[in-house]
């Protein structure tokens, strides 16, 4: 009996206690919209960013106004001296060498006979063919009274003619590899060191000596591809060889069409007078190339950022900066030229380039420097 006292005891404990710990908060009442206990649905968030203006504040930077100047640069390259002219001396035909009228380092005039290749056989197949000439040209008029008595038939007339013809044709073709037995020199020059002495038998594939031109020289030389636009036909140069104290002076006259796709360089030929020989074909040169430009807009080189697909700049236009993609040319050591993208008067950023953005808003706080 008394164990049953006990747990009922310990089931109204259990169930006052659940009565006591689980029972819900009071809410209050619940008015229209949520009653004076009810908490706020929601809050206005950012009170103090909604008065705030997106962008930030505007950026003090310095500006250069764009102009014109007279641009006077060098430009410096390194060169080779060639002959103007330059050819292997060899003979037409084949045979032995009768004369060769040639020394080592002697000048020769165009046309002057280097040599001449033993003919014998030729000229007596000319020999031959000029008596049968004759006396084809004999026969040719006997036939001719015959046919003009109707003695012969005008057929057989015309095969004697024929004849006659067919020599001549042959004779043109003799004479022609006579001329080739005779070398002579196709332009003025030098004569080189030679490869063959009198007598030799020779070939069309043997070289007999160089003749190389050396009044004037040419003087080949590169440019890098930025300056490819400013230097033309005509303009004079200045190059200075090693050893030798005075400077020298040329003229382009030709321009290589395409620039080199490994090197980036424009290939370029000059002439220069060459009276004394003391310019010799292979030696090294240094040229230089005054660039003098009246009107170029040279800006100040950190105003410049290189990107990806070139150099831009940035240019104050309506309070903002500007981004603007240019190209450029010639550079000395504060400055650079741009070649396109800037115009006269434009406002040029030159501080704090690096922390600006596209349309950013800036403040301009000093002038043209």
């Amino acid at each position: 009996m008394r164990t049953i006292l006990t747990i009922v005891a310990v089931v109204a404990v259990l169930v006052l206690g659940k009565i006591f710990f689980f029972k819900k908060p009071d809410l209050g009442e619940k008015g229209p919209g949520g009653g004076p206990g009810a908490a706020p649905s929601g809050g206005k968030g950012g009170e103090k960013g909604k008065d705030m203006k997106g962008g930030g504040p505007a950026v003090a930077v310095n500006v250069f106004v764009v102009n014109t100047e007279s641009l006077d640069n060098v430009i410096t390259s390194s060169g080779t001296i060639f002959p103007n002219e330059e050819i292997e001396l060899r003979a037409e035909a084949s045979g032995r060498i009768l004369a060769l009228n040639i020394k080592e380092g002697s000048r020769v005039a165009a046309g002057q006979v280097i040599a001449r290749i033993k003919d014998t056989d030729l000229q007596a197949q000319l020999k031959k063919l000029n008596f049968e000439i004759e006396l084809a040209k004999q026969t040719e008029a006997r036939q001719k009274k015959l046919l003009d008595i109707n003695a012969i038939s005008k057929e057989e007339y015309e095969i004697t003619a024929n004849k006659i013809n067919t020599l001549n044709a042959d004779k043109e073709l003799i004479e022609a590899n006579l001329e080739k037995t005779v070398l002579k020199a196709p332009f003025a020059g030098k004569i080189g060191l030679k490869n063959v002495s009198q007598g030799a038998y020779v070939t069309p594939t043997t070289s007999l000596a160089t003749l190389v031109q050396t009044n004037p020289v040419k003087v080949d030389f590169s440019i890098p591809e930025k300056y490819s636009t400013l230097i033309r036909v005509g303009r004079n140069v200045k190059f200075e060889v090693e050893g030798q104290p005075d400077a020298y002076y040329a003229n382009v006259v030709a321009i290589d069409p395409k620039i080199d796709p490994n090197l980036r360089t424009l290939k370029l030929r000059a002439l220069a007078k060459n009276p004394a020989d003391r310019l010799v074909p292979g030696m090294f040169v240094r040229v230089s190339v005054d660039l003098d430009i009246a009107q170029a807009i040279m800006i100040p080189t950190e105003a410049v950022v290189p990107v990806l697909k070139g150099k831009k700049v940035y240019v104050v236009r309506n309070g903002k900066a500007d981004e603007v993609m240019i190209e450029t040319g010639v550079r000395n050591d504060k400055k650079i030229q741009v070649t396109s993208g800037l115009k006269m008067g434009d406002s040029l950023i030159v501080s704090g380039i690096m922390a600006l953005k596209k349309d950013a808003a800036v403040k301009v706080k000093g002038g043209s420097k």
